[in-house]
């Protein structure tokens, strides 16, 4: 049995945080030019977890998280989200981009606040909601800096506080750390780590980089090539907390070994 049925079992057993059934999306038609993204997806997220998304470039990946933060609607198939159907963006849902996408006329403070003004939150609520997660960032004391005043990695920090200024149930995020440098992208995986520790979210994670899919997953789901479908759903069974160290041990190795081999069979990864 492989790990995608053993998923599907659990799926039927416990109906999932976040079922995915059937999942497919086509952009335009198919017999005139369009392209079918997305095929046949069936997995169940747990709630609280942390899921690190794989795949050649092109599969779909960034496409499959539009769908789940409500950007793009699918074709065929179902998403369901504690219980309730996706079908547009919803208020309990946090997405966190590549690019930090902070207003650079505003200070920090104001672009983590901007959800509870699009949203008509109560505002000094809001403002005591924004500085605890500023501290829970590590950005106390720079609420009234402007982006440019703070480095890429910082930037990037107050656009998850400002993704879970609402209180979202997940945390979605693509590829939030791939223009960091390296050393900085090591310390981001730390503090996301830690972040999902401390605010007990569910949280999916699209990467390019196995080594950070290993690190910071409870499984990694690995996708196939265009059209996109899940080839593997990966456990990672290694303790928490984890250090940086842990890339050396055997565990992490095996697992990461393991994802090699997928790709060196269906395609190249980058």
């Amino acid at each position: 049995m492989t790990s995608i049925d053993t998923a599907a079992m659990a799926d039927s057993a416990s109906g999932g945080y976040i079922r995915i059934h059937k999942l497919s999306k086509t952009f335009g038609d198919v017999d005139h030019g369009g392209v079918l993204a997305l095929r046949d997806i069936n997995c169940s997220i747990a709630k609280g977890s942390f899921v690190s998304v794989v795949g050649p470039s092109g599969c779909g990946k960034s496409t499959l998280l539009r769908i789940l933060a409500g950007l793009l609607d699918h074709s065929e198939g179902s998403v369901v989200l504690d219980g309730q159907p996706i079908h547009g963006t919803r208020r309990d849902v946090g997405v966190v981009f590549q690019s930090s996408i902070l207003l650079p006329w505003r200070t920090i403070l104001e672009n983590v606040m901007l959800p509870a003004e699009v949203l008509g939150l109560d505002m000094k609520a809001a403002k005591k909601r924004a500085m605890d997660l500023l501290s829970m960032v590590r950005l106390e004391g720079f609420e009234n800096k402007l982006p440019r005043q703070l480095s890429g990695g910082m930037q990037q920090r107050a656009s998850i506080a400002r993704a879970l200024l609402h209180d979202p149930k997940i945390l979605l995020m693509d590829e939030p750390f791939g223009a960091l440098d390296a050393m900085t992208r090591e310390q981001m995986n730390l503090e996301l780590q830690r972040i999902w520790r401390e605010s007990g979210k569910t949280v999916i994670l699209i990467t390019h980089s196995i080594p950070e899919a290993i690190f910071l997953g409870d499984v990694v789901f690995v996708m196939t090539a265009r059209p996109g479908s899940l080839d593997r759903i990966i456990p990672v069974d290694l303790p928490r907390p984890r250090t940086m160290d842990v890339m050396g041990s055997p565990g992490f190795i095996a697992v990461a070994h393991q994802i090699r081999e997928l790709f060196n069979h269906t395609g190249s990864f980058d």
